[in-house]
């Protein structure tokens, strides 16, 4: 299967590129053997320029496009509008339109921030999608581009993503911590920290197969902002003390998701739900993250 892969300096398409030229990944081996991936960031390929995107897509004439890439800045949307638009969701359409012309499969990663964030439980794959900022209506805008220009699509929703490289929660905590020695972290906002090597595992599974729809794809379990940062503190033997404050003590210009925990239900229906408990991935990733260098 040849595969394009946008996004790929970043923390999920280093993953993906670190799994299918090993066909190992944290969670177990993947047969690989018969990849073939092209790796794309914004200096090879601009994805808001369609003419661009449907000519390099239609050279390489790929099987599937794996599309990790995003404007993440979540408060920098708020001011960024444009930027968020043509990444976020002109981007992704741009590309479902190219790969629905050389009949590709399109796979796109998605947020919990398209969901209100006010819910109860769990977010299943079929409830309303509400999203309060900029950086969830781009996302959202996206995945409707993706339902509306391409058949063979998978949409794929994730959360509180960390890697082993790029900046993330985890790295800054660490690094905040060893600098400051007591940090003040959100405790009233609940999700789920999601491994991007177990996020990486996922794609590749579902991509190899017809199951086209929306799926969820999370670290099993929930928790708040604190909460994952006393575990990363502890796991990382930092000296540090945590305090939990509310979010109205730590004001952003985007507003935040109160409970925006993803329940992973479509995954499980199809039999590939194998995402650990959020601190089993973890204890495992910590490692790789102190690795390759917090500063």
């Amino acid at each position: 299967m040849k595969l394009l892969i946008t996004g790929a300096n970043g923390q999920l398409g280093n993953e993906l590129r670190s799994i299918i030229s090993t066909g190992v990944s944290e969670i177990g081996e993947i047969d690989t053997e018969d990849f073939y991936a092209d790796y794309i960031d914004v200096a090879e390929l601009d994805i808001s320029d369609l003419e661009k995107v449907i000519e390099f897509v239609g050279i390489g004439n790929y099987d599937a496009i794996i599309n990790c890439a995003a404007y993440t800045d979540v408060n920098g949307c708020e001011t960024n509008i444009d930027t968020a638009m043509k990444v976020n969701a002109m981007g992704p359409r741009n590309l479902a339109i190219a790969a629905e012309k050389i009949g590709a499969k399109f796979l796109h990663v998605s947020t919990d921030y398209v969901f209100e964030g006010n819910g109860t439980r769990p977010y299943v794959e079929w409830d309303i999608c509400a999203p309060q900022s900029v950086y969830g209506h781009s996302k959202h805008l996206g995945e409707c581009y993706v339902k509306d220009f391409c058949t063979k699509y998978f949409i794929v929703r994730t959360s509180w993503l960390y890697g082993s490289v790029g900046n993330n929660f985890v790295r800054s905590i660490i690094r905040n911590g060893r600098k400051l020695g007591a940090l003040k972290v959100v405790n009233d906002q609940r999700g789920n920290p999601t491994n991007a090597n177990d996020l990486a595992y996922h794609i590749l599974k579902l991509v190899l197969t017809q199951e086209y729809g929306v799926y969820h794809c999370t670290g099993n379990g929930e928790c708040t902002w604190y909460d994952f940062a006393c575990e990363i503190i502890d796991l990382a033997g930092v000296n540090c003390t945590v305090n939990p404050c509310t979010t109205d003590e730590y004001p952003t210009p985007a507003k935040r998701p109160a409970y925006s925990s993803l329940d992973n239900a479509s995954l499980r229906c199809i039999g590939l739900d194998k995402m650990r408990d959020w601190k089993d991935a973890l204890r495992t990733g910590i490692v790789k993250i102190i690795a390759n260098g917090i500063d």
